[in-house]
């Protein structure tokens, strides 16, 4: 199974980043997908999650602004982040679970400056 983000990088307060992961070695339509967070010296916190069948949930700080969705064809997962703050800095996991499958990447960094 592997799990593999990109999309992070520097942005100013305001702006706009779109997270993806790509899956393989899972049958990913079967999975449900989630975004969490952590920033330094926090603990790990779920920012947002997409059901297999589609149903979305979302954190309250960044409800709004943040939009998971899922590409099954593509075996991928997205977070549009707009209207980015200086505390969304952190890094972002994709993770996917099926019943006790569950699986983790290796993050990607996300930097809004003020």
């Amino acid at each position: 199974v592997q799990l593999v983000e990109s999309g992070g990088g520097l942005v100013q307060a305001g702006g706009s980043l779109r997270l993806s992961c790509a899956a393989s070695g899972i049958i990913f339509s079967i999975y449900d997908m989630s975004w969490y967070r952590q920033a330094t010296g926090k603990q790990r916190e779920l920012v947002a999650s997409i059901t297999s069948g589609g149903t979305t949930n979302y954190a309250y700080s960044v409800k709004g602004r943040f939009t998971i969705s899922r590409d099954n064809g593509k075996s991928t997962v997205y977070l549009q982040m707009n209207s980015l703050k200086p505390e969304d800095t952190a890094d972002y996991y994709c993770n996917a679970r099926f019943r006790s499958f569950d699986n983790w990447g290796q993050g990607t960094q996300v930097a809004v400056s003020s």
